[in-house]
């Protein structure tokens, strides 16, 4: 679903020992879909023993710093674990609040930092919240977003307002038993937090302690845009104006969402969650917790999320600009503007981040194009900041078809079979492809939640670790080199040569000067690092490149003998004395 993250990171501060505050400036984030990354018990659907199986994996063979899960709290499965039905609960089929107490601790053990999603927008109309609301408890009354409507002048009941749903269709669903309609962005069964009401906004703080209080180092923050609206008038909410981008008044799209998206109060309620991150690091005297933001938004509100003048927001708001505007035929210029137009916004005292693909969208594989995986792998690691990755797209895996019949995301279901992959995010949330045994590796059953790859017996991560090259060794190539002063202190420089190639410069006096070579070209293309950069060493080492490419990890490179062909990338690394 389309969302805000929140990530912390929590780790004890020793006495004599200086840890990095400030580690995950610099860090390698890896998004864990649970359900389909790895099952421990045979029933087709992955859990939390699963991922603690693959913690070596992803500390010690991918490199990786953090992780952070999709939801995994008690829920109806509507959505998947977005409708959640106990924000305090593990849901039975991904264990239990113990399976998640050792996981935390074996990501402790190991170093790597575990994150949670936190879906603060809405429940399931399952939990006991809404059951509550829907009778009027007195406590829970006002925890939902509920409206009488309005009555036409033949007496006619409709809803309140003319709110269009994500997922399509009103906004609004009425309820016979409190006589009333509540309030859905999503699903029907994903009723609205009402965050106007004190006693709600306590007790979602209080969610976000109780978690940490279990040992995760962290929160993703799900849906921020979402979290208020435009207060009724008289229990009358105001319509939203046309859009005129579609002629579908079911789509989302049909009308501007002036009313229901990026209100004031949406980025102080994140600006009110740092607090209580930050109280509690200060309280339990820890390192830094990290709170990351999630949001499908135009740049300047990323931006925003911040924080501003009298209060700090997220550490990490989730740059999209990159993700959102890079297509299969994207230019190399066009790409290079992408980069600009964050580098160009973020504030000097924020880290950048960079994101391509995640549950929400195509794989970058699918989405982009098997032949670039590796040059935007290249890409997004060479560049300032955070570097964050879907699981499976440090393999270059793909979209899977999937059928009608077997479609079960409710954002197609609730389209038709004509439109539904235009809508259907099955295809990117499909099982693990560990190596060629049943079910990919992923689980014992034959049978699993979505079906497997048919090109898994290829298309796996065995097969690539035995390979003398492949796209995971590509990867993991650029997360040892993260690693280094070099991307963590140096400078930054973009140039273009031509139209479709980027040389991005990273440089640290006295250390190394790190180029990344990108060639948009639908042809190989001989390259003078010079006519991008005159002050560069006169020989490089091959640190990695694109699966395209004939270069060997480690030779040696003359600046303006570089050949590339099409789609390709290549990182080279040279010393500080520039030579001639």
């Amino acid at each position: 679903m389309w969302k805000v993250v929140l990530c912390v990171v929590i780790l004890p501060l020793v006495p004599g020992f200086l840890a990095d505050e400030h580690w995950w400036k610099h860090a390698n984030f890896y998004q864990i879909y649970p359900r389909s990354f790895k099952d421990s018990d045979g029933d087709g659907i992955g859990d939390l023993r699963g991922v603690m199986q693959k913690v070596s994996y992803l500390r010690h063979e991918l490199g990786v710093d953090a992780i952070w899960l999709s939801p995994i709290f008690k829920s109806p499965m509507a959505d998947f674990g977005y409708d959640i039905s106990d924000f305090r609960d593990i849901h039975p089929e991904f264990g239990t609040i113990e399976d998640l107490e050792r996981l935390a601790a074996e990501c402790e053990k190991e170093g790597l930092k575990l994150i949670l999603d936190f879906v603060p927008n809405h429940s399931s109309d399952e939990s006991e919240w809404f059951t509550k609301s829907v009778n009027k408890d007195p406590t829970y009354k006002d925890y939902f977003v509920w409206s009488p409507g309005k009555l036409l002048p033949n007496g006619t009941r409709v809803p309140p307002s003319n709110w269009i749903s994500v997922f399509r269709g009103s906004a609004w669903q009425w309820n016979d038993v409190r006589q009333e309609y509540y309030l859905h962005q999503f699903l029907v069964k994903q009723p609205d937090l009402n965050y106007r009401n004190p006693a709600l906004v306590k007790e979602m703080k209080d969610v976000l302690t109780f978690w940490l209080d279990k040992g995760v180092h962290g929160f993703r923050i799900d849906a921020v845009p979402y979290l208020f609206e435009t207060d009724a008038v008289d229990g009358v909410y105001p319509d939203e104006e046309r859009s005129y981008t579609t002629d579908d008044p079911a789509n989302p799209g049909y009308l501007i969402h002036s009313h229901t998206q990026n209100l004031d109060a949406t980025f102080d309620m994140v600006y009110q969650w740092r607090a209580v991150i930050d109280d509690y690091k200060a309280a339990h005297n820890l390192e830094e917790i990290v709170l990351m933001a999630e949001a499908y938004t135009p740049l300047m509100n990323i931006i925003r999320l911040f924080g501003d003048n009298n209060a700090e927001g997220a550490h990490v708001p989730f740059n999209f600009e990159v993700l959102s505007n890079t297509f299969k035929d994207t230019t190399g210029k066009q790409f290079y503007d992408n980069i600009k137009r964050w580098l160009d916004v973020v504030p000097a005292n924020r880290a950048s981040n960079w994101v391509l693909g995640n549950h929400d969208n195509r794989r970058v594989s699918s989405r982009l194009g098997v032949a670039r995986a590796d040059l935007y792998q290249i890409a997004l690691n060479v560049l300032p900041g955070i570097a964050v990755t879907y699981n499976g797209d440090e393999l270059a895996m793909e979209d899977v078809y999937i059928s009608w019949k077997d479609t079960i995301d409710p954002a197609a279901c609730n389209s038709n079979p004509k439109d539904y992959m235009l809508y259907s995010r099955d295809p990117v949330r499909t099982p693990f492809q560990w190596d060629d045994s049943v079910s990919a590796g992923f689980s014992s059953n034959r049978t699993t939640w979505l079906p497997v790859a048919s090109n898994y017996k290829s298309l796996n991560y065995k097969a690539q670790k035995s390979a003398p090259r492949s796209h995971v060794k590509i990867f993991k190539a650029l997360v040892r080199l993260r690693k280094q002063r070099t991307l963590r202190e140096g400078s930054i420089d973009l140039q273009m040569i031509g139209d479709n190639i980027i040389v991005i410069k990273r440089h640290l006096e006295n250390v190394s000067t790190i180029v990344a070579v990108l060639n948009f070209n639908k042809t190989a293309q001989s390259i003078k690092l010079s006519a991008a950069f005159q002050a560069l060493p006169s020989v490089f080492e091959v640190i990695t490149s694109s699966m395209q490419t004939d270069y060997t990890d480690g030779s040696i490179v003359g600046r303006d003998e570089i050949t590339l062909p099409a789609d390709a990338a290549i990182v080279l690394e040279g010393n500080t004395a520039y030579g001639t």
